[in-house]
């Protein structure tokens, strides 16, 4: 048996990069899940793979940024899985890349919309059913960009801070019904995000060599660890990579 066999999770942005790499590693420990993108491509071809594996995985097209579509995600995985065990909200963007003093606000709000509101619709919509079955885990994947200003950033490090401090407030509310909420920094990973940061030029983040980065596979260990038992003394925490005593914890 898998460390999370018997458990069903909801993955936002799982076509690539983290989410996917998340998801495959859940399945692989057991777990049945449900892969959400605003596109269908990515995340069908991945079910579908999973499935051929023989694992339980389902696809469905989700905008983050509109709460019915996330709420029609959680209902989805209870028709397919029987409940919710637990969501990773992932789904994030990084641009528009540029300074607020030229910032387009219809794009810039949108991107805020995704990175922040994406968060809360997650939370909200599967909050109710956790509360009702008595546990849950919710892990929202933070940054470091949560507490450092970088130059063209301002929508996504902005977004990260709200996120940390809705992990605070859902923690604290939650405390007690056996539901665990976490943020997970993961330090800069070698994502398709990343090659939009370089190709930017704008702040140190992106004069790093892509081979700097660390693969996705570290920050899908630390989501598997964090749906497990292993992990509920940190609950209300933000879990960062960066940190040699987190990453040995776990087994990095």
């Amino acid at each position: 048996m898998g460390k999370l066999s018997g458990k069903a999770v909801v993955i936002t942005g799982a076509s690539r990069g983290i989410g996917a790499a998340a998801a495959e590693a859940m399945a692989v420990e057991g777990a049945s899940v449900l892969l959400l993108a605003r596109s269908a491509e990515g995340i069908t071809a991945l079910a579908s793979r999973l499935r051929k594996s023989g694992h339980v995985a389902e696809a469905m097209t989700c905008d983050v940024s509109e709460f019915t579509q996330v709420s029609a995600a959680i209902g989805r995985a209870h028709e397919a899985f029987g409940r919710v065990d637990a969501i990773i909200n992932n789904a994030g963007v990084i641009e528009p890349i540029g300074p607020l003093a030229t910032a387009d606000p219809k794009a810039w709000s949108h991107a805020a919309d995704i990175n922040f509101k994406g968060v809360f619709n997650g939370m909200r919509a599967v909050l109710p059913q956790m509360r009702a079955q008595g546990t849950g885990v919710i892990v929202n994947v933070g940054s470091a960009a949560a507490h450092n200003p970088l130059e063209g950033w301002s929508h996504y490090c902005a977004a990260k801070a709200g996120t940390a401090m809705l992990t605070r407030c859902a923690h604290l509310e939650n405390r007690g019904r056996g539901i665990r909420v976490f943020s997970l920094s993961p330090g800069t990973v070698a994502t398709e995000m990343q090659r939009k940061i370089k190709a930017s030029g704008i702040n140190a983040v992106s004069q790093m060599d892509f081979a700097q980065h660390a693969p996705v596979g570290e920050p899908a260990k630390a989501l598997v660890w964090l749906l497990t038992d292993d992990a509920a003394e940190f609950a209300g925490q933000e879990i960062s990579l960066r940190q040699p005593e987190m990453r040995a914890r776990i087994g990095l």
